[in-house]
């Protein structure tokens, strides 16, 4: 066989293989109105993509399809289909839709409204609303536990978390916390609800089979007024091993010992930090930082900041999508 022979086989091979696609992450911009996407192997923004108003919350299916974004100031929630790779619909969601979460039957959708002080239930599939919840005022954070039993919101102006029976639609429990509840997180093993409270300064973690609070943690930063530590965004190590708080105006994400509720440490990231997100494998944690419009990515190994990343203005949601 000649040259020109195998280089045309191995051309045709190559054609023939799957396409992969790098790990992706996607960060909602809230002021410009679009997503910056990151490439996790370079660390670098390759592409703008143009979304709803004032883009907010933003999750992956589980199923890794599509992503849905809260579009708050356009009152809707849009479908972007990650292999497209673009807007394909959008879901009723109610007024100003904030956070949001999807039960684990990749189905129902449980969407925070924070304007009407309701949660709306989403069917993604029929796009029929299948319920509104009253809950208290300004509902904001939004979680579904892993076995799919329990929907969490929190109303802000109400400090409450308020636990709904996804069967039933119905509140099982209000819970009271520390002022202005902005963020929930169940562990992987759904023994437990990490909630943030912005004004109170404070983490409440609560046993979800007894409904009680098991600890309250505080935070305090040598050279940080106490006023702006604000406890927004968390995420949870799968195994059981880190917390990770974001700390809002303070500039800061904590660390914290999931198992003993010990505050390790603190590392500096951009200005007010939101939300965060873990790649695939958690190596690696990437943090929204509103005010100076960047992603900080946090080494979770090393506990320490490796880069910033600059995105669109007032970044606030962040997702990162697998390989594939």
């Amino acid at each position: 066989m000649n040259r020109a022979c195998k280089h045309l086989i191995a051309l045709a091979l190559v054609a023939m293989s799957p396409i992969t696609r790098a790990e992706m992450a996607y960060v909602t911009n809230e002021k410009d109105n679009n997503l910056s996407v990151i490439d996790m192997d370079s660390l670098t923004v390759v592409d703008t993509i143009p979304v709803g108003q004032r883009p907010r919350g933003i999750l992956l299916s589980k199923d890794h399809s599509r992503l849905y974004i809260c579009a708050s100031d356009s009152d809707t929630v849009q479908v972007f289909d990650l292999k497209a790779g673009k807007i394909v619909d959008t879901l009723p969601s109610g007024e100003d839709p904030e956070q949001f979460a999807l039960h684990p039957d990749n189905k129902h959708l449980y969407i925070a409204n924070e304007n009407d002080a309701v949660v709306t239930v989403v069917n993604v599939d029929s796009k029929v609303v299948e319920a509104q919840i009253d809950v208290g005022v300004e509902p904001e954070g939004m979680a579904v536990s892993p076995d799919g039993r329990w929907a969490v919101a929190t109303s802000e102006t109400s400090s409450m978390l308020h636990w709904i029976d996804t069967a039933s639609y119905k509140i099982t429990k209000n819970f009271v916390v520390d002022q202005r509840p902005r963020h929930v997180e169940f562990s992987k093993d759904g023994k437990t609800l990490w909630a943030s409270s912005e004004i109170g300064g404070t983490v409440t973690i609560v046993d979800t089979d007894a409904l009680k609070e098991i600890k309250k943690l505080s935070f305090h930063i040598r050279g940080v007024n106490p006023d702006k530590i604000q406890p927004v965004g968390i995420a949870l190590t799968s195994d059981g091993r880190y917390a990770f708080v974001a700390l809002g105006p303070a500039n800061h994400v904590a660390v914290v010992d999931a198992r003993t509720y010990e505050v390790l440490d603190y590392l500096l990231v951009g200005k007010r930090v939101w939300h965060m997100a873990f790649n695939h494998d958690e190596s690696e944690l990437l943090t929204t930082n509103g005010v100076s419009g960047d992603v900080s990515v946090i080494d979770v190994n090393a506990l320490k900041v490796t880069k910033s990343i600059k995105v669109g203005r007032y970044p606030w949601g962040v997702v990162v999508v697998p390989d594939a």
